[in-house]
């Protein structure tokens, strides 16, 4: 049974870094693409970068582009999203999820998917 576990979220200062974990249990990230979403206080979840399987192709959301950076260590079934020059508006919730696919193929997570409980990060001053 799989299982994502995100953690390393907490309360930062504007133009801080963070570096989000999900440990991905009884996934195999060489075989399946690992997505970060996050949900902000009364707004929709959002897509915020996904890494392929076996290419480590990565996309990311307009928003987060040039300070977001994803990774992953396969051996130790983790997933990364080092995060930099964070802004207010980086405030959410962030999730860790799979839809089970070998790449990148937009946002959406279907009911086969897995995600994971989420971290909170607060980008205040």
């Amino acid at each position: 049974q799989e299982q994502l576990v995100e953690s390393g979220g907490g309360l930062v200062q504007p133009g801080d870094s963070l570096r989000l974990s999900c440990v991905a249990s009884g996934v195999a990230l060489d075989r399946f693409a690992m997505l970060w979403f996050r949900q902000a206080p009364g707004k929709e979840r959002e897509g915020v970068s996904c890494i392929s399987s076996s290419d480590g192709t990565t996309v990311y959301a307009d928003s987060v582009k040039g300070r977001f950076t994803i990774s992953k260590d396969n051996a130790k079934s983790t997933v990364y999203l080092q995060m930099n020059s964070l802004k207010p508006e980086d405030t959410a919730i962030y999730y860790c999820a799979t839809d089970f696919l070998l790449y990148c193929a937009g946002w959406t997570i279907s009911n086969y998917g897995s995600w994971g409980q989420g971290t909170q990060v607060t980008v205040s001053a």
